[in-house]
């Protein structure tokens, strides 16, 4: 049986590295992309191939169509496609929306949302073709419950959302799974600048991610499966 290939964005560091590094374990060919912080990337790269699997690191801006391109143009020559997508790459922004800059707004939009139509649009022809594939958005509970002072990044995260449900009903005839995971508060450097009564919070909001009735913990073991 051939390797599978999976995408991880944003793969540098917390969610992102960890999500890599776990399909690394179950075998996968492994792509990883950030944007900025090359010498993390590379540890990355490092770690992953500790477990014998190839690793292809690319650094670029993933809410850039022609770096996505370039990106894609990559893995087609080197594994012939992608099998799994993880859009993980993403920003934040913290601060009053009065207080907020259009070149700031069109910056979250262009990292958290944007990304993601690019490489799903990227991504999905191998896919057909194949006939199964599986993408993987990470998204927040903040694209369900909204947050103060954030509320640009729960914008982005809603779109996630939305996008993630049409996109189901749109693949799902082709055998292509599209799921998000709505997180909380994860102990990753994005979120150091919170404080214990901020992440106390999180505790008592419905945590609960695009599939009522179940089991949020169970969606997260999607990573298991795959």
């Amino acid at each position: 049986m051939s390797r599978k290939t999976v995408l991880v964005t944003g793969a540098s560091r917390g969610i992102g590295k960890a999500i890599a590094i776990k399909f690394a374990r179950k075998g996968y060919n492994v792509v990883i992309s950030c944007i900025r912080n090359e010498d993390r990337l590379m540890q990355t790269k490092k770690e992953i191939e500790n477990y014998q699997v190839p690793c292809l690191a690319y650094m670029g801006d993933m809410g850039d169509m022609d770096c996505c391109k370039e990106l894609f143009a990559k893995i087609k020559k080197q594994f012939g496609g992608i099998d799994v997508l993880v859009n993980n790459a993403g920003v934040s922004y913290i601060g009053l929306l009065q207080d907020m800059s259009s070149e700031d707004w069109d910056k979250i939009l262009h990292m958290n949302l944007t990304s993601v139509f690019n490489c799903c649009k990227l991504a999905i022809p191998y896919m057909v073709h194949q006939k199964q594939g599986k993408i993987i958005n990470i998204s927040s509970v903040w694209g369900v419950a909204g947050a103060s002072c954030e509320a640009a990044y729960s914008a982005t995260k809603g779109g996630i959302n939305a996008l993630t449900r049409a996109l189901a009903k749109e693949l799902g005839p082709s055998n292509i799974q599209v799921n998000a995971i709505a997180c909380g508060a994860i102990d990753t450097e994005m979120n150091q600048w919170m404080e214990e009564d901020e992440l106390m919070f999180y505790d008592e909001i419905d945590c609960r991610d695009l599939f009522p009735g179940e089991d949020p913990r169970e969606r997260i073991l999607i990573f298991e499966f795959i």
